[in-house]
């Protein structure tokens, strides 16, 4: 894993070699990815040298290395060719040149790790992973208590504006993002009518039987429409997008006047080159919908009481995190195939690559 000699330390670590205009190309000469045999540099006062135990998948991986957002007005700064690719980390520090952390800890990078076996973080981006409460895994803290809850939280909360009484739809609500927003509307939110959308029967019965949603329609159906409709007799008063396309169109067709719908993202168009193509768009005009895209960053100062709410909703039983996870043990040769499986549906709940050695 790695070989020191003269303070020098060298790690296996994927880098950025080729930016995909569709799907991520894993092998052959115009692979997206490359596997090298990186040089970390000398610790700086405030960082920390760390083994990475956990990788973080998330779709919204995509567009750091390829998107059609112009570099310098996307939300993070996006990866250069040749840099290592991001993700967030559960890491272990092995050298700490922070009074905030000592060897053995365990600390959090929400997205400034990388994919290496080795990895050189910044003590003031990195947070103490506190136990959590029944012996629930620190994984949580990638998934449920980290980024896709917040995101969850934020979406219904703030940038949704769901209330008590409103009917509220979760596209992806079998992934790590829906799973969560659906308990929260369900569970803390007490929404009127929450309906979930997945992509297979067996998830569909997970969203209705273990998170609690009022209804959820499998969009891979070919009655997806008919189903949809009946599934929202009332119309709809919040959508929590996380799929664009396809599913986004249908949805216009069953937002209240004035509904408002709450994009967290468009993963249905990460891998095409072909642009998303919306029939109904007029809808917004009829209807007056309110379209508000959102970044979970822009309420960070209330991340502290969101994720405290959520733990407190784990702990008590009222958010069940069972099933809730799909941990894959690999090696760092397998990263880019394990994140690829979040593009093939292949998962449920949160992603997350066990790194082995």
């Amino acid at each position: 894993m790695t070989t020191s000699s003269s303070n020098h330390t060298t790690t296996k670590q994927w880098i950025l070699a080729s930016k995909p205009t569709g799907a991520p190309i894993l092998s052959g000469p115009g692979a997206t990815f490359k596997l090298q045999t990186a040089e970390l540099p000398a610790l700086q006062e405030g960082q920390l040298l760390a083994k990475v135990r956990y990788f973080s998948n998330d779709t919204g991986l995509r567009n750091f290395i390829q998107s059609t957002v112009a570099p310098e007005r996307f939300y993070v700064p996006t990866v250069p060719l040749g840099a290592p690719m991001r993700s967030g980390v559960i890491a272990e520090v092995l050298e700490s040149a922070s009074p905030k952390f000592k060897a053995g800890d365990l600390v959090l990078d929400f997205h400034l790790g990388t994919w290496s076996e080795l990895v050189v973080l910044d003590a003031a981006t990195s947070q103490p992973l506190a136990p959590l409460p029944n012996g629930l895994p620190l994984t949580h803290y990638l998934g449920a208590f980290g980024a896709s809850g917040i995101a969850a939280y934020t979406g219904l909360y703030y940038a949704g504006g769901a209330k008590p009484e409103h009917t509220v739809v979760i596209s992806s609500a079998a992934g790590a993002t829906g799973s969560m927003a659906v308990q929260i509307a369900v569970k803390l939110l007490g929404a009127k009518r929450v309906v979930g959308i997945a992509g297979s029967d067996e998830k569909c019965a997970w969203v209705v039987e273990q998170l609690g949603a009022h209804a959820c329609v499998n969009y891979k159906s070919a009655t997806f429409l008919a189903d949809l409709k009946a599934a929202t007799p009332d119309e709809v008063d919040v959508y929590f997008d996380n799929v664009g396309g396809a599913v986004l169109d249908a949805m216009l067709t069953r937002m209240k006047r004035a509904g408002t719908v709450a994009v967290c993202g468009a993963v249905s168009g990460y891998n095409s080159d072909e642009p998303m193509q919306l029939c109904n768009w007029f809808e917004l005009i009829s209807m007056r919908i309110q379209i508000r895209g959102f970044i979970m960053l822009d309420w960070m100062d209330k991340a502290p009481q969101i994720v405290g709410e959520l733990i407190a909703a784990a702990a008590d039983g009222r958010i069940k995190l069972q099933d809730g996870e799909t941990v894959v043990e690999a090696r760092i040769e397998e990263q880019p195939e394990v994140w690829m499986r979040l593009f093939s549906g292949a998962n449920q709940g949160k992603l997350l690559t066990k790194l082995i050695v």
